[in-house]
């Protein structure tokens, strides 16, 4: 492999609960990891992927980048109703060709108007059954939805270099951190505060992908609800704080209920895939993401899906200075910084 020298990136995941920043080195050996931070949003700054309150996360990103790196390029990501990604079968031509005729195929497969969205593609590989055809993964994602990210990130003084996919983000993160054998099929979820994205790996490239409109926050208001409490109380509840005895019951019932209705969102996404493809059965699936860190969630999660689940480690291959990250911290926020490592392992000219 020929090593060349890219241009750091910031990779930086703006979700619907906080703001995670992350900046790689790469080296010989793979990477090593240089800045890392993370900063609260308040509720409703971003609701479903959409930017609502655009002079608080310009505020928070400007002051999380300044703290922390010089960098200026950035990797950001969308996911939400306002990205579709479908694979799909064509007659094998070339990339070029392709290019010319996307719009067109575009049009067939998603359901907004093809003006309205950018649109990108990847050429996953020649069909095994039919030579003549190929597998393309397409990619829509909504304009107005984009340029409200881009203009964030660049009144935050920053550089836009490349907009990704949660989904795929995370998928990076697998590649970076874990040795995958080619002939398993394996699942990822990626349970961030108000969305899910579930991406399903074959011979290392995405077969499948879906977001679930769920993710941890109905949990943290149903224990607000139930008990009175203010979020971030809430917060520390659903991730394991201590409670009194009959606080202790409600909070069980409360995670209980709601780990076991994502469980079985996750459940009928994996269910689904392996009912329309007979020979690819689903061999691990990795766990990401804030939501994650329920209580006792990954249990559920294996119990629901007969899966083994594990929980993934975005550092897991990644170097770092002990002088400069605690260890203990780097576990804690894991599963939080997957799509950000994910963003941060690409470089700028990447397609």
């Amino acid at each position: 492999m020929i090593w060349t020298k890219g241009k750091n990136v910031i990779g930086l995941d703006i979700g619907s609960s906080s703001v995670k920043l992350v900046e790689l080195k790469e080296g010989r050996n793979g990477f090593k990891l240089q800045n890392l931070a993370i900063s609260p949003l308040p509720p409703e700054a971003i609701v479903d992927g959409a930017v609502m309150d655009s002079v608080t996360i310009i505020d928070t990103v400007r002051d999380l980048v300044t703290a922390v790196t010089k960098t200026k390029d950035v990797v950001t990501s969308v996911s939400g109703h306002s990205v579709i990604v479908k694979k799909i079968t064509l007659p094998v031509m070339t990339e070029a060709e392709l290019e010319e005729s996307i719009q067109w195929e575009a049009e067939r497969h998603i359901p907004f108007d093809i003006n309205d969205v950018n649109i990108d593609f990847q050429i996953l590989g020649y069909g095994s059954e039919n030579p003549d055809l190929m597998d393309v993964i397409l990619v829509a994602a909504k304009k107005d939805m984009i340029n409200d990210y881009v203009s964030v990130i660049m009144e935050s003084g920053l550089n836009p270099v490349l907009v990704d996919i949660d989904a795929f983000a995370v998928e990076n993160m697998l590649a970076v951190n874990y040795d995958i054998d080619k002939e398993d099929t394996v699942a990822i979820a990626n349970i961030g505060a108000t969305v899910t994205n579930i991406n399903i790996l074959k011979n290392n490239i995405s077969a499948f992908t879906r977001d679930v409109f769920k993710g941890g926050n109905q949990i943290t208001e149903e224990i607000q609800r139930q008990l009175h409490i203010d979020y971030e109380e809430a917060e520390k509840i659903k991730v394991g704080k201590q409670v009194d005895g009959a606080t202790q019951t409600v909070v069980q019932n409360v995670l209980k209920e709601a780990s076991e209705s994502l469980a079985i969102e996750v459940g009928n996404t994996l269910e689904f895939f392996q009912s329309t493809s007979a020979s690819q059965k689903i061999s691990k699936l990795f766990l990401s993401g804030g939501g994650a860190k329920i209580k006792e969630f990954d249990i559920v999660l294996q119990q629901q899906t007969g899966i083994p689940v594990e929980m993934a480690n975005p550092f897991k291959k990644i170097e770092y200075s002990e002088k400069n990250f605690d260890v203990e911290y780097l576990r804690e926020i894991g599963p939080v910084m997957a799509v950000g490592v994910g963003l941060a392992s690409r470089k700028v000219g990447d397609k």
